[in-house]
């Protein structure tokens, strides 16, 4: 294809830019099981527009993923979502969200390289998907957190029920999220870096 007639930049949008006061960048990753809202989280928190890799789910499929209580999705993330959100006027996340389905977590390498934490999405609905979700992030030595994503639908139980049936340490934060609001998504972001936070600083005496 030729360019040589064009004189018309290409490049990001203006509101994209990372303006000229941030001093440090920190990435973190959501991960979950398939369905369980990670491209709807980091698509309400991303102060910019969202990368996605949303793809049609197609025959090919079938037998492989478990739609299991999430029957009516009709697309999946194949590689990876990615938002960002400012922290202060000197501090912003980059957010990555990972595919849900297992045969994708191959991905995973390449996604936690650099992160300094996790949000653990869960779906209440298939609450069994994130065992092995928890148990890779815990193999890996990820700092986490727990964020129960609540669909309409959904069964609902005390976190603390939810604490015991994730086999969660009573240190790993657990909350409630709706990953459809802005607020509540980055309400999810600062429970993490306070949480990192709080693992990082020395310990009193």
């Amino acid at each position: 294809m030729d360019f040589s007639g064009s004189d018309t930049a290409v490049g990001p949008a203006s509101a994209d830019l990372l303006p000229d006061s941030v001093t440090t960048a920190v990435k973190v990753v959501v991960v979950g099981g398939f369905g369980a809202g990670k491209t709807t989280l980091v698509g309400a928190v991303s102060e910019i527009r969202p990368l996605t890799t949303e793809e049609t789910m197609t025959q090919a499929g079938v037998g492989v993923d478990d739609p299991t209580g999430v029957e009516r999705k009709t697309s999946t993330t194949v590689a990876m979502d990615f938002g960002r959100i400012s922290i202060s006027d000197k501090l912003v996340l980059y957010v990555f969200g990972t595919p849900g389905q297992e045969r994708f977590w191959f991905l995973w390498n390449g996604l936690f390289e650099g992160a300094l934490g996790a949000v653990v999405l869960v779906d209440t609905r298939r609450l069994e998907v994130s065992f092995e979700v928890i148990g890779r992030l815990e193999d890996r030595g990820v700092p986490f957190v727990v964020a129960v994503n609540g669909f309409p639908e959904a069964p609902s139980y005390p976190l603390d029920e939810l604490r015991q049936a994730l086999d969660l340490p009573p240190e790993v934060p657990i909350v409630a999220c709706d990953a459809r609001s802005r607020v509540s998504s980055r309400d999810t972001l600062m429970t993490l870096m306070r949480y990192l936070y709080e693992l990082a600083a020395p310990s009193a005496g």
